[in-house]
C-alpha cells in the first residue's frame, strides 16, 4: 500500500500542488488505509469511508485535547476524494467508493469581500503614508492579521521588489514578489514618517520577541503596532471612506484573493498568494456571485 500512497504523492507533484499539499494529502490517505485495515485498493466497499468518517467525529487531537474541526475533517474528505479519483482515472479502481455521498460543508466565518470600487474609495480616503501601506500590506499583498503585525523591516526587500513572511500559518515560510507602486509607497513610508517616528529607549520585546525597533509598523509611541492598532486604523478608514460596513483585515485579504481570481489568477497562484495548504481553502474565494453569473 506504501507503493499506492508513494505514486499518488508523485501524481500531487508533478501536477502542481503545493508542498504541503503534497505531504499532506497522502498522509491523510494513509491513515484512512491504516485505520480501516486496507490491504487493497482494487475494491474498496463504500461502508469502509463512511465507518472512516465516522471515526474521524470522534478521533482525539494528537497534539493538543479536543476533537478535529469540522474544517479539518473537510480535508480528510478532499484528500479521499482525490486520492479516489486518481485511482479511477488511472484504472487502479472500477468502483469509486466516495462518490455518490454526501458530506456536511464546515461552517465558514463567511466574509463579503469589498468590491474593487470600494477598495478603490479606501485607498483614496488615505491621509498618511503609513495608512497607504497598511491597505498595501493586507490587500495588495494579503497578509493575515498576525503576519502584518509581524512583519519586520528586513522583509521588505524595495530593491529586488520582493516581501517576505517568514513564519505564516502552519510555520509556513512564503516569498512574493510586489509591485513597483506597492514597493515605493511601502518604501515612502519606511524612509519618511517610519524613520521620524520616536524609537523607545529600552529596546522593548514585542510580539514574537522581536525587539520594536525591527518593526515594519510603529504607532505613535514608537513601539511595534498590535493587530488591534491596525485593525483601529483600518476602521478609521472606512469611516472616511464613507463605507458602513464591519469589515477586518482579514476581508482585505479575502478581498484580494477574490479580485485576483476574477482576473483570472489560477487557483494555484492564489493558494501560493496567501500561504494556503489546500485547494479548497483557497476555492472559498472562487464562489461567484449574483452579479458575476450574469456577465459570463
Amino acid at each position: 500500500m506504501q507503493a499506492i500512497t508513494e505514486s499518488f504523492k508523485a501524481h500531487l507533484y508533478n501536477v502542481g500542488y503545493s508542498e504541503g499539499t503534497v505531504k499532506m494529502l497522502p498522509a491523510l490517505v494513509t491513515e484512512f488505509i491504516e485505520q480501516q485495515q486496507v490491504t487493497d485498493i482494487s475494491y474498496i466497499e463504500q461502508q469502509k469511508v463512511k465507518s472512516f468518517l465516522e471515526f474521524l467525529q470522534t478521533r482525539p487531537l494528537q497534539k493538543r485535547i479536543g476533537a478535529l474541526s469540522e474544517m479539518m475533517i473537510s480535508h480528510y474528505v478532499y484528500a479521499l476524494k482525490t486520492f479516489f479519483s486518481w485511482a479511477e482515472i488511472t484504472e487502479q479502481i472500477d468502483f469509486n467508493p466516495i462518490s455518490g455521498l454526501k458530506f456536511k460543508r464546515p461552517k465558514q466565518n463567511l466574509r463579503e469581500p469589498l468590491s474593487q470600487d470600494e477598495i478603490t474609495r479606501l485607498f483614496a480616503a488615505v491621509g498618511t503614508q503609513k495608512e497607504t501601506a497598511i491597505l498595501h500590506i493586507f490587500y495588495s499583498c494579503g497578509l493575515r492579521r498576525s503576519e502584518g503585525e509581524a512583519l519586520n523591516i528586513s522583509d521588505v526587500h524595495f530593491k529586488n521588489q520582493l516581501l517576505y513572511v517568514r513564519e505564516g500559518k502552519g510555520a509556513k515560510r512564503r516569498v512574493m514578489p510586489i509591485t513597483a507602486r506597492v514597493t515605493a509607497d511601502l518604501e515612502n513610508y519606511y524612509l519618511q514618517e517610519r524613520a521620524n517616528a520616536r524609537l523607545p529607549l529600552s529596546g522593548r520585546r514585542g510580539v514574537r520577541g522581536e525587539a520594536d525597533e525591527n518593526a515594519f509598523f510603529l504607532n505613535r509611541n514608537g513601539t511595534r503596532m498590535s493587530g488591534d492598532s491596525l485593525n483601529k486604523t483600518l476602521h478609521q478608514l472606512l469611516e472616511k471612506a464613507g463605507l458602513s460596513k464591519e469589515i477586518t483585515l482579514h476581508h482585505l485579504r479575502h478581498s484580494i484573493a477574490t479580485h485576483l481570481l476574477q482576473s483570472g489568477m489560477s487557483m494555484e497562484y492564489v493558494r501560493d498568494f496567501l500561504g494556503h495548504s489546500f485547494l479548497e481553502t483557497t476555492q472559498i474565494y472562487a464562489t461567484p456571485k449574483a452579479e458575476q453569473l450574469k456577465l459570463l
